[in-house]
């Protein structure tokens, strides 16, 4: 069994890096931004894998990618998640999983 722990440590560099980057936007499209999204996303998918080679269990995280955002005609700006499109989505545990708990407290 590997450590996921270096992963898990290049995972929290990024999210710093994209803070970063983040706090010193400069314009919509700034490269440096796209740049530091597009490692946090490798990062995280790399810390994912690690974590279930190593111990069997995944994040409750999904990376969403452009093609799954959903314009609505709300005329809000928000982007919002298709969840229709992502068949690999953490549904939680089957009911067979799961062990009810019938005495009283």
């Amino acid at each position: 069994m590997s450590d996921p722990r270096p992963a898990l440590n290049q995972l929290i560099a990024a999210l710093e890096r994209h803070l970063e980057a983040s706090s010193q936007r400069r314009g919509e499209d700034d490269p440096t931004v796209v740049a530091a999204y597009e490692d946090l996303a490798d990062a995280f998918e790399a810390y994912d894998d690690a974590l279930h080679d190593a111990t069997g269990e995944m994040t409750p995280l999904v990376v969403v990618d452009e093609q799954f955002m959903v314009d609505d005609d709300s005329g809000d700006d928000s982007d919002e998640y298709d969840d229709d499109e992502d068949d690999q989505s953490y549904g939680g545990l089957d009911d067979e999983d799961y062990d009810e708990d019938d005495t009283v407290r």
